[in-house]
Formats: structure tokens, C-alpha cells, sequence
């Protein structure tokens, strides 16, 4: 059998797919990738739909090894160190891994999720209709448990082992610290002034943090009248304001329902900028309107016929 062997695993790395969709209203979190741009960039890359199953590397990175013949994967790991051997290599690219070969995905100068997958796809059984791991409530494949050293997972199709190594060319990012965000649904629960300082303050990205949610440190942001609502549904990049005035960006694990008032949710155009973030960043909101969020999204989202003019063939030094 064709399979990825998992030499080294950080703490964080999970399967994910675009998320287990339908059973929110049953009290079931959807998980899914912190950064989908860079999840489904990973995805097209291999050759497969953008939901499809990756590996989600956390800040401690991973290790893997073709096993039984070669692999063709895709990498999308803004930031990080990608190394065959000891080569490195691009950070955005398809490559095939042959038998003996390693593949590391280690931290690099910024970043804090990466993304691999194995072109077909992976032969593991989908939990509730989905491969996505929530590891609070240990639901998804693996018993929901975070990969780690010595597992395998099998490919459902094997590899071309001259295939050319593919890398996604694009101009450097340039650094932007503004998160855009639509107000609402309970921005009434909040002075004027209040919600205009919320937009005018500088935050910082809490080092108690995780893929549940963001806390933000800064300048408090002060309730109406009490920080109290009857519970109703979480959106991924929905910002809570507790009774403690500081902000939390609920993430890709958030939960279900919460009753903290929402001052605002994070367009989807910037949940993977935030999500890339590191402890300490700093950050500010902009409020923009549902047309702006909507427009942006367009210009984001990855599909195959946008990356196809912007792919070479890169020669890979010998191993």
C-alpha cells in the first residue's frame, strides 16, 4: 500500500477538510482549516477539490516519508521551512516524494498554519460526512485524535514518480495589520464611543490562543448595557466582547452558540491574515459593509483556473 508515514508530529497537526457541515444546529462544531485560502491552495495544487482532506500543520511542525511508493503532494506553508532531504524548497508547490525520501514542514519566520495533501486523496473513514478533527470533542477520523509519530495514512491513488515539482509563483504579501470585520449583531450593545475606539485601538494577538478562539489584549471596550445575551449561533470570525471588555475572534473550533455580545464578525476575505498571526502581533479592525466583504471574498478565493497561469516547473536539486 501507497501511504504517508508521519515520522515527527507537532501537537497541533489535525486532519481537515472544508468542515463538517449540517450539525451546527445539533450542537456539533464544524472544525475545518484555520487558513482556507491556504488549505485549498494545498488542495488544487495536488489536483484535488479545494474542501478536500490535508494535514493542518500547527507551530510545531511535522516530518513525514512516502511509504510503499512514491507520493505526489501539495504544500501550502506561508512561512514555514519546507525541506525534501536537506533541500529546501518552495513554501507554495506539488512535488512527488519518492520511497526514502523525507518531507519536513517545520516553523519558519512568521506563520502559524501550514497545510499538506496527498493527490487523490486519503483512504480514511469520514466521521459524521467529514474528515475534520475537533479534538475537544474527539470527533473525525482517528478518533478525533491529533496525529502523531509512527501513524500512516494511506493514498487512494498513486503517483507518476517523474511528475515535475510545481511552484505557485506569486509577488511577496505585502504586510497588512488592518482586519476588516461587518458590525454586528449586537454592536447596539455598545456606546458609540465605545465601538469607535474599538476602531481605532491597536490589539495583540494573546499567546492564550488557540484554534477555538483568538483573545486579543488592548483597550477595553465598554458595554451598553451588560455583557449578557440569550445564547444564539457562533460564526467562524464572530468577535465576542466579554464582561472583561477584551475581544475574542471565535475560530475554526469555536462553539456552537455563545451569550457574550458580538461587537462585529471578520470577513472571510481575512480570517487566514488573522489566523497566520502570531502571539504578540499587533492588529486593528476596520468595519466594512456585507458588499465590501462579499467583494473581497471573490477576490480571494483560489480556484484551479486562477492558478494555473502561475505555476512553474522548478528543478529540484538532487538528493
Amino acid at each position: 500500500m501507497t501511504a504517508l508515514k508521519i515520522l515527527r508530529a507537532g501537537p497541533a497537526c489535525t486532519l481537515q477538510d472544508g468542515g463538517r457541515k449540517g450539525w451546527l444546529r445539533y450542537g456539533v462544531t464544524p472544525a475545518g482549516p484555520m487558513d482556507w485560502v491556504a488549505h485549498a491552495s494545498a488542495n488544487l495544487l495536488a489536483g484535488n477539490l479545494a474542501g478536500a482532506v490535508a494535514i493542518e500543520i500547527g507551530p510545531g511542525g511535522i516530518e513525514v516519508a512516502a511509504e510503499g511508493g512514491p507520493l505526489r503532494l501539495g504544500i501550502a506553508a506561508p512561512g514555514y521551512t519546507v525541506r525534501r532531504g536537506v533541500n529546501q524548497l518552495p513554501t507554495r508547490m506539488a512535488l512527488t516524494l519518492q520511497i526514502g525520501q523525507t518531507l519536513s514542514i517545520l516553523p519558519g519566520h512568521e506563520g502559524s498554519w501550514a497545510y499538506l495533501t496527498l493527490a487523490g486523496g486519503m483512504d480514511l473513514d469520514p466521521v459524521m460526512g467529514s474528515y475534520a478533527q475537533h479534538l475537544r470533542s474527539g470527533i473525525g477520523p482517528l478518533g478525533g485524535k491529533a496525529l502523531s509519530s509512527g501513524q500512516v495514512i494511506g493514498a487512494l491513488t498513486s503517483a507518476d514518480p517523474q511528475a515535475d515539482d510545481i511552484a505557485l509563483i506569486d509577488p511577496a504579501p505585502t504586510p497588512d495589520d488592518q482586519i476588516r470585520f461587518v458590525p454586528g449583531p449586537q454592536d447596539d450593545y455598545f456606546l458609540p464611543p465605545g465601538f469607535a475606539a474599538f476602531c481605532a485601538a491597536t490589539y495583540r494577538l494573546s499567546p492564550q490562543s488557540d484554534r477555538m478562539g483568538y483573545r486579543l489584549s488592548g483597550p477595553i471596550i465598554a458595554h451598553a448595557r451588560g455583557h449578557d445575551i440569550v445564547s444564539d449561533g457562533i460564526a467562524f470570525g464572530a468577535i465576542q466582547v466579554p464582561g472583561d471588555g477584551q475581544p475574542i475572534v471565535l475560530m475554526a473550533d469555536r462553539q456552537p452558540t455563545g451569550g457574550y455580545p458580538k461587537i462585529g464578525t471578520v470577513i472571510r476575505a481575512d480570517l487566514p491574515r488573522l489566523a497566520q498571526m502570531r502571539p504578540g502581533q499587533a492588529l486593528r479592525f476596520h468595519p466594512v459593509s456585507i458588499d465590501e466583504a462579499v467583494a473581497a471574498l471573490r477576490a480571494v478565493t483560489p480556484s484551479a483556473k486562477a492558478i494555473r497561469p502561475r505555476l512553474r516547473r522548478i528543478k529540484s536539486p538532487s538528493l
